[in-house]
């Protein structure tokens, strides 16, 4: 039915040109819609999905102005959509409100097909936006028997799965002439670079992105249409490790391999006169060893410029020395696209040394100047054979040579071997051209490592060369910070030049581990711990858009899970750990934590629906590690700060912890239960968080002392916040936190699952100072504490201590607080996406302003506020379709000032609550004045 329901609008509306926009004094109040998305990706290309979701947002001058009805255009040509014409769907006018997760109900597209969109709303007084800029996306492979090509590898990488040498791959192919598109989708394991007729295809690095192989394989869609040629055409294919296998060699955190380097691709033709031709990877392409020596994620990458063949991925080049590739099985996970994975990471800012020292006739090191997940770049010169090693480090030793212990102690470094000559493209990867050199010298080389990056500051580099000939000499080095490319949605920025250098601190470290999955840290591990995306998971969103990249977290966990319903720690879950690393509450709960909080972000209940059984099933297997309801498991309160080195919790019962996050878990399945209408089972989980809770009381609580358990930081501040504190108990449980602080002279003690809990319970409370006094100080172990030891990007222990990581997000959740409490922007719950907001900032220590922006799903969301005296001023812009509570701090008697007539006239008053003068406010740029007390 919904097929022919769809069938029918097509027929009735698909080629019936729509009248253009109002014009003059009848023009809309709304600007043409903005920055449409599908499924979260800006013109995505593999879109595996049948009937994807549109997103757009919108924009207006007009205060009060909202979205009252909107229509959609989908067509399979720019040019139909000219005309205002639509081949594929039309949706007529729809009386919604509504821009996000709009779904796709046109004709059944097909693989490959690429179609363009537009957008037109109507606003409140029925009159038309005009249409947005036209935007497009590619399907990808809707089903597996659509897959034309073969797994293919080489004899030798069949024989010897233990190898870190990588392989090259390619196949020579004719176009004819009146090519109309071109498409390929491949997938290369473990890490793969594809070019086409000698130059790369696309600006993506370290593709595809890591997943659980054996679940899943994630394959990328581009457009080759401007790479080829008519005639003669050659498509190459590098592959190397990742971590699809993991050998050892140097450093390693763990070895495992999912078999030998292979990939899958197929390369779709299609002609003006509708003929389509498909280029498979099967056993006719040509093979053999990679001048990529040694490639290990840990490890390093090591390249030898001598064996690089010139022409290979070019049509002529003579490949009889080359193998026949061969045919075998996948590794066993079913192939997805753009749907499950996340954005592609991307080459960013250049770092170019603020220091170089030489500390022996052949080793210099130089300092970048910032931590940050790297990929070197260096020009050089010099005989055939002498060898460029680079070895990174986030920190310095005495002796002025750099300082693995942070990293993992063994060697991992790049390694470049001179070919002595030139050798034409040694990078094949982005090339970021250096300075030319006097035509008269020898030509330099250049390379760029194409599948190892490394968090670090610093680079050593050694040169060494064959007995009797002179060492190599670098020319130039610089790095390009790499991450993934989702887009930057925030900004912050207050008279604290203190906490705005911890904002700073902590996004380098937010930066520096946003890959294809939020790893850890960017050396010794890489690793999904997955405590981290949901403690850090607000402090993250209001900086970076993390809807696609969170949504692959949640297939990574759900490909990760036990039958037995455990979610290990880490997903994919590359290696099994022992005890709480493998099993630990408050990791495991991302599981529920992150699809509510992407609900609460974007309004998305698609993750909820998708992972609903999985969500029960991790439920219900803490329910069976319980004992009267108390779980007793895991890591607890991981790296605070107790009489010990960090690790397990010091200070706060492993058990409270874990019976907390218990009991959490069911209630936000029990929303999420609600939300899917699933209220049978809505009930059963209400219920059982009420007997957790009654039985975590019992446990934990101190009726005599009004605390929880030991009454550390973490242990006051979780139950607080998660609602397990009786009403009548709350203010003496939040005056325990107040005071510990306070007797430690404003010092922090809670580690990485309790301090931002420990924020969220002070800032409900209404005691943000107590906060700021916490923070803004660098005599105890604290960010400022960290900036004071030289760090420039988040450490993973509060003291910064050498051997922990220099280069960790785990505890950077204050920027939440940035963001939420001293700038006030707020999701108003219970409603989700910001469709109701809340502004609420906090006025705390000497701060005299403060301002916050957030582009939301919904459109952009602002607040600033400054005081001078007791004369304060708070501005405020709502995106239109969104309303807002705003609470303006004032004295009782304080008249309240609202610039603009009709401004003043939208603004309905609210009664006064925690000292400030209430209004709620329609979508529109506000600008409020009061006087403090």
């Amino acid at each position: 039915m919904h097929f022919l329901r769809a069938l029918f609008v097509c027929l009735a509306l698909a080629l019936t040109p729509f009248p253009s926009s109002a014009s003059g004094s009848e023009a809309s109040a709304l600007l043409p819609p903005r920055d449409l998305k599908c499924e979260y990706g800006r013109n995505p290309a593999g879109v595996d999905v049948p009937e994807p979701r549109l997103f757009w947002k919108l924009e207006s001058d007009v205060p009060g102005q909202t979205q009252t009805a909107y229509q959609v255009l989908v067509a399979s040509s720019r040019e139909l959509l000219a005309r205002n014409r639509s081949d594929r769907w039309n949706s007529g006018k729809v009386r919604s409100d509504e821009t996000i997760h709009i779904r796709y109900a046109g004709r059944r597209l097909r693989t490959s097909e690429q179609v363009f969109w537009k957008v037109r709303g109507w606003d409140k007084e029925g009159k038309e936006s005009g249409w947005s800029e036209v935007a497009s996306w590619t399907m990808g492979v809707l089903s597996s028997q659509e897959w034309k090509g073969n797994w293919i590898t080489s004899p030798q990488a069949a024989a010897n799965v233990n190898s870190n040498h990588t392989l090259l791959l390619r196949k020579d192919f004719a176009v004819r002439s009146g090519l109309k598109r071109a498409t390929v989708h491949v997938c290369g394991l473990g890490q793969y670079e594809m070019v086409v007729n000698g130059k790369k295809t696309g600006a993506d690095l370290l593709s595809p992105g890591w997943s659980k192989y054996d679940k899943t394989c994630l394959y990328d869609t581009h457009d080759l249409k401007e790479e080829l040629r008519v005639g003669a055409n050659t498509v190459g294919m590098l592959l190397a490790n990742g971590m699809y296998n993991v050998v050892g060699g140097r450093y390693h955190k763990f070895t495992d391999s999912f078999g030998p380097l292979k990939m899958i691709c197929q390369i779709q033709l299609e002609y003006q006169d509708g003929t389509v031709e498909t280029v498979a990877s099967d056993q006719t392409w040509r093979t053999r060893p990679g001048p990529i020596t040694f490639s290990c994620v840990f490890g390093g990458e090591d390249y030898d410029a001598r064996l690089y063949s010139e022409g290979w991925d070019n049509p002529g080049f003579q490949d009889g020395q080359w193998q026949n590739a061969l045919a075998v099985d996948g590794p066993g996970g079913a192939l997805r696209g753009m749907t499950a994975a996340a954005p592609p990471i991307r080459a960013f800012e250049t770092l170019v040394p603020v220091n170089i020292k030489r500390i022996a006739t052949n080793s210099q090191v130089f300092d970048l100047g910032q931590n940050a997940a790297l990929i070197p770049e260096i020009k050089v010169k010099g005989p055939p054979g002498s060898v460029i090693r680079i070895i990174p480090a986030e920190l310095l030793g005495t002796n002025g040579s750099v300082d693995r212990v942070s990293v993992g102690g063994s060697q991992a470094y790049w390694q470049y071997t001179l070919a002595g000559r030139p050798t034409g493209r040694t990078a094949l990867t982005v090339s970021l051209p250096l300075d030319a050199q006097n035509a008269s010298q020898p030509p330099p080389e250049t390379w760029i490592p194409k599948f190892f990056y490394h968090g670090c500051r610093f680079l050593q580099v050694e040169c060494s060369s064959p007995e009797g000939e002179s060492l190599p000499e670098v020319l130039e080095l610089r790095a390009k910070v790499v991450h993934a490319s989702s887009d930057a949605v925030g900004e912050f920025n207050c008279s604290s030049d203190l906490f705005n250098r911890i904002r700073n601190l902590i996004r380098w470290a937010q930066r520096s581990n946003m890959m294809s999955l939020m790893t850890d840290c960017p050396h010794r591990e890489k690793l999904g711990w997955l405590e981290e995306t949901h403690l850090n998971g607000p402090a993250l969103r209001y900086e970076f858009d993390l809807s696609q990249l969170l949504t692959k977290t949640l297939n990574d966990m759900a490909d990760s899970q036990l039958t037995n319903g455990l979610v290990p720690d880490i997903a994919p879950e590359y290696v099994v750990f022992k005890d709480g690393f493998r099993d630990s509450p408050e990791w495991g709960s991302a599981m529920l934590l992150v699809p509510w909080q992407q609900y609460e972000f974007a309004g998305d209940i698609e993750m909820m629906k998708r992972y609903y059984d999985h969500m029960k099933q991790y439920v219900a297997y803490l329910g069976s590690r319980a004992t009267n309801h108390i779980v007793s498991h895991g890591l607890g309160d991981w790296y605070d700060i107790g009489p010990k080195e960090p690790g397990l919790a010091q200070l706060t019962p492993i058990p409270l912890t874990a019976t907390a996050f218990y009991y959490y878990d069911c209630l936000v399945l029990s929303r999420a239960a609600e939300l899917l209408k699933q209220t049978s089972e809505a009930r059963q989980y209400a219920d059982l968080s009420r007997q957790i809770k009654t039985a975590f009381n019992e446990k934990f609580f101190d009726r005599k002392k009004r605390v929880y358990g030991t009454g550390s930081q973490a242990a006051n501040a979780i139950p607080l916040v998660m609602g397990l504190v009786e009403p009548s108990e709350r203010e003496a449980v939040a005056q325990a936190i107040v005071d510990d602080i306070r007797n430690r002279g404003n010092a922090l003690t809670a580690g990485d699952v309790g301090y931002r809990y420990l924020l969220c319970a002070l800032a409900q409370e209404g005691r943000s100072d107590v906060i700021f006094d916490m923070n803004h100080q660098s005599a105890k172990p604290g960010y400022g504490y960290m900036l004071e030891q030289g760090a420039t990007s988040l450490t993973e222990a509060w003291n910064a201590r050498r051997e922990s990581s220099q280069n960790h997000f785990m505890l950077g959740q204050i920027n939440e607080w940035f963001y939420h409490d001293v700038a006030g922007i707020q999701n108003d719950s219970p409603s989700a996406g910001f469709k109701k907001i809340r502004i609420k900032p906090a006025l705390v220590g000497n701060l005299t302003f403060a301002e916050a922006s957030y582009d939301s799903i919904r459109g952009r969301i602002a607040s600033s506020w400054r005081k001078d005296g007791d004369a304060f001023i708070l501005k405020t812009r709502i995106p239109p379709g969104s309303t807002a509570t705003v609470f303006v701090p004032s004295r009782e008697d304080s008249r309240i000032d609202i610039l603009g007539e009709n401004q003043r006239r939208l603004v309905r008053s609210l009664p006064r609550q925690d000292g400030c003068a209430v209004y709620f406010v329609p979508s529109g740029a506000y600008e409020f004045h009061s006087r403090l007390q």
